[in-house]
């Protein structure tokens, strides 16, 4: 599946994205050749094409909400839209949900000007058209699990599409497993300083839940696990499955929620509990985002597409695709995963339980490491569930993830002590 995501329809896309001159949150929505609202149509249209070629997997809507005068930077209602695509799954019993979005609205200098032309051919054209080349590829497979692809609009004028979706599946229960945000991914060349990198991809996850308990925050001081939240396991298993799947890429796993003065999509799903981190390119240029289109001094400002490195844009969609996939064909993480701390012992003793619904695992893997190392350093596959290991829990971080015959694991959930 990631050697069939195409260069090329990933560049075609960014320029008909481009083409619609603004896709600001408050432009047109009546024209059908500019503005936000022809944007919107004509990502649907796409989304269903995909759907049609797939056997109509996908189910496609407009998601649409109205939001009221902020005093900030919504200065009338506005009806805004979330363009989604879901692939159901093909297990009834699997409740699981995963999703991936990046937003399509677009914005020059003044976060007010609905008016201007704003290309937003990388901000956010480049996460927009990953997602729907995701749609297209994987459309054509089946997983147990639920995918649902989406462009959200209203990023820029304050996460509201995010937002908008984060409250929906708090309110309606969703078990949404995991959410991959991609804003700004599809350049390689970075200013102040000049730097070029097409070879790494950043992830940012946060550390601490947002929406952390006082119990949960006593346990995590306890086991100083600050860098093992869910968010951050996330940003693991991208970084494995870009290492695993993608050739010339190397995802690098930030301890940060996101960059300073920024935001993104990623974080009103964290702000609801949910797992949800976010992809940008390594080294940014500020030229081209937020900008004016005009010279200065000889320098180009603007969000063009001949701005965009296309070949990395088609990487970086690779990593979205290898997580996702692998994570919907695998199976539930274990349940109630505990470290047995009863007994005075240089020993490590874990227990868990099966996942209740979903794919039956084939095993699972015990994932160890150091506790000042970043990266998962050992494997040991175990039938049942539980294990009994010779390194020391008090020098050791553990996890245990489910995996099915094929090697598609879940993500790894660290074991709490239980006497």
């Amino acid at each position: 599946m990631v050697n069939e995501i195409s260069e090329k329809r990933l560049k075609d896309d960014i320029d008909k994205l481009v083409s619609f001159g603004t896709r600001h949150t408050l432009s047109d929505t009546k024209s059908k050749k500019r503005g936000i609202g022809a944007a919107r149509n004509w990502v649907e249209d796409e989304f269903k094409k995909y759907s049609k070629a797939s056997g109509n997997r996908l189910v496609v809507t407009q998601d649409t909400f109205t939001i009221k005068p902020d005093g900030r930077r919504i200065d009338r209602p506005v009806v805004m839209a979330n363009v989604m695509a879901t692939l159901p799954g093909t297990d009834p019993n699997d409740k699981r949900i995963f999703i991936v979005s990046g937003h399509i609205d677009s914005r020059v200098s003044d976060v007010m000007n609905a008016t201007a032309d704003a290309p937003g051919a990388n901000d956010d054209g480049s996460g927009t058209v990953a997602v729907m080349e995701l749609a297209r590829v994987m459309s054509q497979q089946q997983y147990p699990a639920t995918i649902i692809f989406v462009a959200v609009q209203g990023e820029e004028q304050g996460l509201y599409g995010s937002t908008h979706l984060a409250q929906r599946a708090k309110k309606e229960g969703w078990n949404l497993v995991a959410m991959l945000n991609n804003d700004i991914v599809g350049n390689s060349h970075g200013n102040d300083p000049s730097v070029d990198d097409a070879k790494h991809l950043r992830v940012f996850s946060e550390g601490v839940p947002a929406t952390e308990t006082e119990a949960e925050g006593r346990l995590r001081r306890t086991l100083s696990s600050e860098n093992d939240s869910p968010s951050r396991e996330l940003a693991r298993y991208a970084q494995q499955a870009a290492a695993e799947y993608v050739d010339g890429l190397d995802v690098v796993v930030v301890y940060r929620p996101d960059r300073f003065l920024r935001g993104g999509d990623h974080t009103p799903f964290n702000q609801q509990g949910f797992t949800a981190v976010r992809f940008t390119e390594m080294n940014e240029d500020f030229r081209h985002q937020h900008q004016d289109l005009r010279t200065e001094n000889g320098t180009e400002y603007g969000d063009h597409a001949k701005f965009m490195d296309f070949a990395y844009l088609r990487k970086n969609t690779g990593v979205n695709l290898a997580t996702l996939a692998s994570l919907a064909m695998a199976p539930a993480s274990p349940q109630n995963v505990g470290v047995l701390t009863a007994q005075l012992t240089n020993r490590t003793q874990l227990k868990w339980d099966a996942p209740t619904a979903g794919p039956k695992p084939a095993g699972y893997y015990v994932l160890i490491r150091e506790t000042t190392s970043p990266k998962w350093e050992q494997k040991v596959f175990v039938t049942d569930t539980k294990a009994d290991l010779t390194q020391s829990k008090d020098n050791y971080i553990f996890g245990v993830a489910s995996v099915d015959a094929q090697g598609h694991e879940s993500l790894p959930v660290i074991p709490k002590p239980v006497r």
